[in-house]
């Protein structure tokens, strides 16, 4: 009884401590709140869509907006708002997918590149090796290999992705692996995997949090890059990229296909850019924005 009682009570401060940072800093709720709105109604999509998004109608096409199609139809007659929504659910997820393999293997690769100098060398130059094409070039050669699948295109987002990730974390720990509180620690007897994932990984927060944020929208934007240039996920199959697509053809007839598919995108991409920049800065220890 005793114990919960002592979680609960910890619980509360933790909650408090976090409103009083959101209520603190209006950019950084402003971005959580935009992204908590766009995220739920990519994962609600099938709930509250109007129209299933392959559903044809012949007499509808191109219309204006209206109370049945409130975004209107595209050229076959679908409810441009109920395939913005699957759209976005589709980004989304290969998104965060894509995000959850590259960060932990950047972080992996970094942390053992900075802390064994005998791993440095070789991790690095294969780091360069990927640093040196851009990423959408290398994802456009993988999904011509391996097919516009929704796997193909994580695989293809990931393959590139995990390089960045890895040298920042590896300058971090350069800088971490003779600090104070690690000499300390190797004085006691703690292992070096100990170290790396107790030590220099919890004071390298700051810096992953921002990339991995700013990571998502750079994703969102070449999901839709991929699908703008034909390579993204194939019709019928909604996608952000390829409604934008169809919809500069239209652009004087039936504009809100692209300006919907486009504001989506901004949107998204502004909401986890206002996130990752403020997250950054309350991370940061040297950071005097907000005292925790």
């Amino acid at each position: 009884m005793e114990h919960s009682y002592f979680d609960e009570k910890l619980a509360v401060s933790e909650m408090k401590r976090v409103w009083g940072v959101l209520r603190s800093n209006v950019t950084l709720t402003i971005g959580v709140l935009l992204f908590i709105l766009i995220s739920m109604m990519a994962v609600m999509a099938p709930a509250i869509s109007p129209h299933d998004p392959a559903e044809m109608h012949l007499e509808e096409k191109l219309s204006p907006p209206s109370a049945s199609f409130p975004l209107g139809t595209d050229q076959f007659g679908r409810c441009i708002f109920s395939r913005i929504l699957y759209g976005a659910q589709t980004s989304f997820f290969i998104a965060v997918i894509s995000t959850l393999i590259i960060v932990p293997a950047g972080i992996i690769i970094g942390m053992y590149a900075g802390y064994f100098s005998r791993y440095d060398a070789f991790l690095m130059r294969l780091t360069d090796i990927f640093l040196a094409f851009p990423s959408i070039v290398l994802s456009i050669a993988i999904v011509g290999v391996v097919g516009p699948s929704p796997a193909g295109i994580i695989l293809s987002l990931s393959i590139p992705g995990w390089a960045k990730y890895a040298r920042l974390i590896r300058g971090s720990t350069l800088s971490l692996k003779n600090s104070g509180f690690v000499e300390a620690a190797r004085a006691i007897g703690a292992s070096d995997k100990y170290i790396l994932f107790h030590h220099i990984l919890p004071n390298s927060y700051g810096p992953i949090i921002e990339i991995a944020t700013l990571g998502l929208g750079s994703k969102i934007i070449s999901i839709s890059g991929l699908g703008f240039l034909g390579l993204g996920i194939q019709p019928p199959t909604p996608e952000l990229g390829t409604i934008l697509k169809d919809g500069l053809v239209y652009l004087q007839t039936a504009p809100m296909m692209a300006l919907s598919s486009g504001g989506m995108i901004m949107l998204f991409v502004l909401a986890v850019n206002l996130i990752g920049s403020e997250l950054r800065s309350i991370a940061d220890p040297r950071s005097d924005t907000i005292e925790f």
